[in-house]
């Protein structure tokens, strides 16, 4: 299922409106006077996506005032990284790619501009979802550059020889795994590294690790919804259903799928480019289904991780914020730049964040790797786009609760632990690291 990668998701970081008190150590604001300078403005731009630089191309040839100097970083955790020692250092670029869970936490070390004021005039551009993952209590730090359908990719080969079908529930998708494995396929890939496998299944069940009880954060790892995803991944680990590869060697995870070593993933569109480009085998063996249920339950699709629901990033210290505004707004509006980043053959696949983007399907999936399988596909990722979870909220220290996660979700993997362990220690570690900062904060 694994999602780290180069990559990222049509997230909707529902705390717009929260009560300002004590929910956040800073809140990051525009405390710029600039406006509009008098000549042409260089903006440096940090990004990672395939096709990025193509924009970034057309963008600079198509304005005189604003110019964009690209910086590529390997990807979407490594700009975490990358972005804090910037802020640190007082040097952070004026754009910056990244994905709407990272949103808060940004804001909360006062690290973004609020552009508000320069972006509000195009909210009707932009589906709801996405414009909200650029948005801290009802101000926005950046512009939404893409939403995230999800749902399964299989090898028909694989399931037809076995006589299977695409799984509809967790419960079916546990069943073919035992199928597959007796024939040394395994049903999916958890990478050690990456716990969104956990957060995505959780988000579906209506987990809600973070909310806001009147001025604090409320904290709960361990809701019905977490431990009912929880159930499900145990299941598949307990049964030895899943390979074990790192996106470390990222290649090498792509030939498994190639040659059949596992027979789906739960990915988004822009997880196709990866496939296309590193493929020789394998295309037209591959088809689409719906992102599986949890039994008895209507289809709901995870409004995905730290990779899909992408949005550019204005930071506080920009001293051409209204500039950099308008360039985030382009790159997410021009209709050449939304088809560049759409097609996983020359971007990374991504639907865009706008109002209406079925248009775009045709150009987020790969006809190439689909085969006859392309266009029952398209219908699949546009009713994706219908069950998107909008509930889910991110919270202040997102990104170091997420690494936390991550050394224990490798010790689940290689079952060390049980993922019911993981969540009684994120649930006890997010507590203390939000009260560490000052946050309020109850659970």
């Amino acid at each position: 299922m694994n999602f780290t990668s180069p990559r990222r998701r049509f997230a909707r970081a529902a705390v717009a409106g929260l009560a300002l008190t004590g929910l956040l150590s800073a809140c990051g604001g525009s405390d710029s006077d600039d406006t509009k300078a008098s000549g042409p403005v260089t903006l440096p731009f940090w990004g990672w996506a395939n096709g990025q630089e193509a924009v970034v191309k057309a963008f600079n040839a198509a304005h005189k005032d604003i110019q964009l100097k690209y910086t590529k970083v390997t990807d979407q955790l490594t700009m975490q990284k990358q972005l804090t020692n910037a802020v640190k250092a007082d040097n952070a670029p004026c754009l910056v790619q990244n994905t709407a869970e990272y949103v808060t936490s940004w804001v909360s070390q006062d690290a973004l501009a609020d552009i508000t004021q320069y972006v509000e005039a195009d909210k009707a551009k932009f589906n709801t979802g996405s414009w909200a993952g650029a948005q801290v209590q009802g101000k926005m730090y950046g512009v939404p550059t893409s939403s995230s359908p999800n749902f399964t990719i299989y090898r028909t080969d694989i399931f037809e020889k076995y006589g299977l079908k695409a799984p509809t529930t967790w419960d079916e998708f546990i069943a073919a795994g035992k199928v597959l494995k007796k024939h040394g396929v395994k049903i999916t890939n958890y990478a050690g590294e990456d716990p969104s496998t956990l957060e995505v299944l959780a988000m579906q069940a209506g987990a809600h690790w973070y909310s806001i009880d009147g001025n604090a954060w409320k904290v709960d790892f361990q809701d019905a919804g977490t431990l009912k995803a929880a159930k499900v991944i145990q299941e598949i680990i307990d049964n030895d259903l899943n390979s074990k590869l790192s996106f470390a060697d990222y290649a090498a995870v792509q030939r498994n799928y190639d040659n059949g070593g596992t027979a789906t993933r739960q990915i988004s569109t822009w997880q196709m480019a990866g496939m296309v480009q590193n493929f020789t085998k394998s295309f037209g063996d591959w088809a689409l289904a719906p992102w599986p249920t949890f039994t008895g339950e209507a289809a709901k699709t995870p409004a995905g991780t730290n990779l899909t629901g992408s949005v550019t990033l204005v930071t506080k210290g920009c001293e051409h914020q209204e500039q950099a505004a308008e360039a985030a707004l382009w790159m997410s509006t021009n209709t050449g730049a939304v088809k560049t980043m759409a097609s996983p053959e020359t971007g990374n696949g991504v639907m865009p964040a706008l109002a209406d983007s079925d248009g775009y399907v045709p150009e987020a999936i790969s006809e190439k790797l689909l085969g006859s399988h392309y266009q029952p596909a398209q219908q699949t990722v546009k009713d994706s786009l219908g069950t998107v979870t909008t509930d889910w909220t991110f919270g202040p220290n997102w990104t170091a609760m997420f690494t936390e996660m991550q050394a224990g979700w490798a010790k689940v993997v290689s079952k060390e632990q049980k993922v019911t362990d993981l969540l009684a220690h994120m649930q006890e570690w997010t507590v203390k690291d939000l009260k560490s900062r000052g946050i309020s904060v109850e659970g």
